[in-house]
């Protein structure tokens, strides 16, 4: 069977001759286009994040976080509300009781203004446990951490994150200096390794000081802000959850669970509730990003529209020299597929390229981001650019058909 190439032709030569009106008339195609990717393709690299942080800290930890939250959503905590709900003894508690767990570590965070000598940094202090090395799985590179008995005393210790000491020292030896903490004086007793940029933080930026120090000079609070804990190698995670909540509502005096005011997670299930948050949002992002493709549609069909009116003659012509209507309708639609398609290859085109710069920023800002184009999204932008040229050229096809061809020659 021989196709018919002329509408192709014809279609290239009404874009090579009108660029620019060709060109804008896509344009929505190509930015509809051009979002869906990237938003499809950054929702999967901010699972590639997401993944990638739990393989760095572990998946033999639990997290526990003050306030309720639903089976998969992140507790109230996760959104600014202040909860003291939780406290360190909380973690005492459930050392003691759950065989499993063989080490825990306490969290609270503030903002610090860390200065020497007139020399300032802008960093986020962390008080933490004197374990919190072997929670986290990392490492001083100079110097030492703090101890269970400068915790217990609220010492006014310091572990510099490494590009803390970077900016203060510039390279030179910090151990055994004093430094300003907001108003307060601290001993530099170690270096954290460079670890770069964990949990949308940057972990290089932060410094660490005892638990209680933390809570009582910095913050003046008696509760903690997160627990970490972590899970004897061979243990059932998932029922040591369980054991961890019975003990936490006994410590709460909660007889109802349905009354918890915690939230225990596996870093798995808190994986599975991102990846579920992740892809809703993503996916809901793309429908509104796809409206885009619509108006795109709307400028397509004015513009096959203007060109039905430019050549009304030709087609008055073609019919007087035996062209079927059937034949005018698909010279039209081809002409808007062919249209719509090109929008759609120039919105893949940049749609990949601008998920690809964003990867590479993200790696060079320390994240672990994976570039990520999924074919789904190939496809579905695909179809959605030939679905929207079938519609938007479906009446402009109708309407060039069913011209007369006597009245189409004899426009002016």
């Amino acid at each position: 069977m021989h196709f018919d190439w002329h509408p192709v032709i014809t279609t290239w030569q009404m874009i090579r001759r009108n660029k620019m009106r060709s060109f804008l008339t896509s344009l929505g195609i190509i930015i509809g286009i051009s979002s869906v990717i990237i938003i499809i393709s950054l929702g999967a690299g901010a699972q590639s994040l997401l993944v990638n942080e739990i393989k760095s800290v572990g998946s033999d930890l639990i997290g526990v976080l003050p306030g309720a939250s639903e089976s998969n959503g992140p507790p109230a905590s996760v959104f600014g509300i202040n909860i003291t709900t939780l406290k360190y003894a909380d973690g005492q508690a459930i050392k003691s009781r759950v065989p499993e767990i063989v080490d825990f570590s306490g969290y609270v965070r503030g903002a610090a203004t860390v200065s020497i000598e007139g020399r300032k940094k802008e960093a986020s202090f962390v008080g933490v446990n004197a374990n919190y090395l072997n929670i986290e799985s990392t490492e001083v590179v100079s110097g030492r951490f703090f101890t269970n008995e400068e915790d217990n005393s609220a010492s006014r210790v310091v572990v510099l994150g490494s590009e803390v000491a970077e900016a203060l020292f510039n390279f030179s030896d910090p151990l055994d200096t004093h430094v300003k903490i907001n108003k307060e004086t601290f001993d530099v007793i170690g270096v954290m390794k460079s670890r770069g940029s964990g949990g949308f933080q940057n972990q290089d930026n932060e410094i660490y000081i005892p638990l209680n120090t933390g809570q009582k000079i910095m913050l003046g609070i008696n509760y903690i802000s997160l627990m970490r804990l972590k899970v004897a190698s061979g243990a059932d995670v998932d029922s040591t959850v369980e054991e961890v909540k019975k003990v936490l509502r006994d410590q709460h005096g909660i007889t109802d669970p349905e009354k918890d005011d915690f939230s225990v997670r596996s870093q798995v299930q808190t994986l599975d509730t991102l990846k579920t948050l992740t892809d809703a949002l993503s996916y809901f992002l793309a429908m509104v990003a796809g409206i885009s493709l619509i108006v795109g549609g709307i400028g397509i069909m004015n513009i096959m529209l203007v060109s039905i009116t430019e050549s009304t003659r030709e087609i008055g012509l073609r019919k007087a020299v035996g062209a079927r209507r059937r034949d005018i309708s698909i010279q039209y639609l081809i002409q808007t597929v062919v249209l719509s398609m090109v929008g759609g290859l120039l919105g893949i085109f940049f749609g990949v390229l601008i998920s690809w710069l964003v990867s590479v920023v993200a790696n060079y800002l320390g994240y672990a981001w994976d570039f990520v184009i999924t074919w789904q999204s190939v496809v579905l932008a695909v179809g959605f650019t030939f679905v929207v040229g079938l519609l938007s050229g479906w009446y402009p096809a109708k309407k060039a058909a069913e011209l007369n061809p006597i009245d189409a020659l004899r426009y002016e």
